[in-house]
């Protein structure tokens, strides 16, 4: 029986695409960037800038025109400025990277500041004639700890260049450290930012489920906040998680073993603390290249970390003993890197707190089911379907009385998923449809003695991936693509006098995003297995975003056949009566 290479990596710079690359554009001083250009093939995303201050920022360079073209991490220092001694009303991390026309692979790049991760992401490929450059920023506000004093900093973006892989990678990176104003006052920051593991970048490799990245701490004597920035980034056999089956039927259905279902479980002192949703991320050279040319899947150039409240753990973590912070993946297969900051909130009117953790629902791993509906016919041709479930509801509270009296958090958290697969396994078709669903419904209330405070978020990770291969009866084929990809998340604030540490919104406020990408491609191939050609190549991405603290931003883009046909601002973003917000 014909097999078909389905999700896997196919040749890089597969077909040239006209025009030239037009730079990323840096935001402004309000965060207002510039559109990206019509009728061009270099990258493009609706992602926005972050929102500034009005105040004018100091500007630290941290590197600049760095080549990459080896595995050599490459190190750079960081020296506060003079001028803006902080507290900072916000601070903001710019890089602008770009690869040279030719051959190369899509590569993970990191940047690292005392060892802490401050920036996460992949490249874009390039093709023959196009040598794309792109922008992405990041809100390093909550890590002001780290800009405080002189650091060590590194970037690791391992690239191999060589007469195959011809594509040179470059970049450059800096910080801009916004004052305070009595209108735009200071946002508290972290006191301490405690990277979980010194490699380069920032990142550490687990490479099965039984891996755990977990230091020891010696913590302060009063911490009254804690949480844990995290991100867990598929690689290797597990690049593409969310197509795997159970062992048992892998060959079957030519796929990844492992079964579909990937979560990060994060523990203090051994005990389970919390639980993060693995994102479906989706890198340029995945599946099919020409999918994301010139538009990348969801956060493909900058991903999210995601935040494990673990301030009911603060009164335990407060007691003077050393502490172990640990993470790992469920079901990792080779392999996940996971990089991830321990943020503490201190009591700086108290040299010690005191407190426990009340209460731990939370169990020591999920417990997934997987449903198999497969049938073989007469021919040989296998159909039916692969369907794996994941639910987890629970609950952490805990206090720690502090020079403002005790107080109180409950963190309560459910985390739904869903992956159902459809398959056709014949020797002239190969269908694999996937519809993956997670959500995560999250609150955490804070009673102190004179006020409460309820903060819920919430999170969806959706995901529809159709993947169909035919071959004909004289050895050439086609294979069929298309995806849609979405990142939705809400967050709410009620009450509390200037709100709880570590969030984002202070007092009541709200904030909601929603991200959304489609594309589709069908490649041709002649007997030999090369690409001749492709046909139904299209792609968007939908950005909208609304908070009380930034207000509204919406930007839509399309493109076809390797260009960018259109850019659409402002949708969504209308008062009655025309206003914008």
């Amino acid at each position: 029986m014909a097999r078909f290479p389905v999700l896997s990596r196919l040749p890089v710079a597969v077909l040239a695409c006209l025009g030239l690359a037009a730079p990323a554009v840096p935001a402004g001083a309000q965060g207002v960037q510039a559109a990206p250009t019509v009728g061009s093939p270099n990258t493009a995303t609706a992602d926005p800038p972050v929102a500034r201050p009005h105040t004018t920022p100091c500007v630290v360079q941290l590197f600049s025109h760095l080549t990459f073209a080896d595995f050599t991490p490459k190190s750079f220092a960081y020296t506060p400025p003079a001028a803006c001694p902080g507290p900072w009303a916000k601070i903001v991390l710019e890089a602008d990277f770009s690869v040279t026309a030719g051959r190369q692979f899509d590569r993970t790049a990191q940047i690292a500041l005392g060892h802490a991760n401050v920036y996460y992401g992949t490249t874009a490929e390039p093709s023959r004639t196009v040598s794309p450059s792109w922008h992405v920023e990041r809100d390093l506000t909550d890590y002001g700890a780290l800009f405080r004093s002189a650091q060590a900093g590194d970037v690791n973006l391992g690239n191999l260049v060589n007469s195959t892989y011809t594509g040179v990678i470059s970049g450059s990176a800096r910080v801009l450290l916004y004052p305070a104003s009595a209108a735009e006052p200071a946002r508290r920051a972290a006191d301490l930012v405690l990277p979980l593991s010194t490699a380069p970048g920032g990142a550490a490799l687990l490479a099965t489920g039984a891996s755990t990245l977990a230091p020891t701490f010696s913590l302060p004597p009063n911490v009254e906040g804690a949480y844990l920035d995290l991100v867990t980034q598929s690689q290797s056999s597990d690049e593409f998680w969310y197509s795997c089956v159970p062992d048992d039927v892998a060959t079957e259905l030519a796929s990844c073993p492992g079964t579909a279902f990937r979560e990060a479980e994060v523990s203090v002192d051994g005990q389970p603390a919390g639980v993060a949703p693995v994102y479906p991320w989706i890198f340029t050279g995945g599946i099919d290249p020409l999918l994301w040319r010139p538009i990348p899947g969801v956060q493909t150039l900058d991903f999210v970390p995601y935040r494990v409240d673990l301030t009911p753990f603060a009164g335990l973590l407060s007691d003077g003993r050393p502490h172990q912070v640990g993470v790992s993946v469920f079901n990792a297969d080779n392999y996940f890197l996971v990089a991830a900051s321990l943020l503490l909130y201190l009591d700086h009117g108290a040299r010690q707190v005191t407190g426990a953790l009340t209460r731990n629902t939370l169990a020591a791993g999920p417990q997934p089911s997987v449903r198999e509906d497969l049938h073989t016919a007469a021919d040989g041709t296998v159909t039916g379907t692969v369907a794996t479930r994941s639910e987890r509801e629970f609950t952490l509270a805990g206090y720690v009385d502090t020079s403002h009296g005790r107080v109180e958090t409950t963190v309560e958290q459910a985390v739904e998923f869903s992956n159902d697969q459809q398959f056709v396994v014949s020797a002239a078709r190969y269908v694999q449809a996937i519809r993956q669903r997670t959500s995560v419904a999250a609150q955490t209330r804070t009673r102190r003695e004179d006020e409460d405070a309820v903060a819920e978020r919430r999170f969806s990770y959706p995901l529809d991936l159709t993947i169909t291969a035919l071959a004909n009866a004289d050895g050439s084929g086609s294979q069929a693509t298309r995806i849609t990809q979405g990142f939705q998340a809400s967050q709410l604030q009620e009450g509390g006098e200037g709100g709880r540490v570590g969030t984002e919104d202070r007092g009541t406020g709200f904030g909601v995003v929603a991200d959304t990408v489609t594309t589709q491609d069908t490649l041709l191939f002649d007997a030999s297995g090369a690409i001749t050609g492709f046909q139904d190549r299209r792609s968007s991405q939908s950005y909208f975003s609304s908070s009380s603290a930034d207000g509204c931003y919406s930007r839509s883009i399309a493109a076809q056949d390797g260009l960018l046909t259109s850019v659409t601002d402002g949708q969504g973003c209308e008062r009655p009566g025309g206003d914008r917000h």
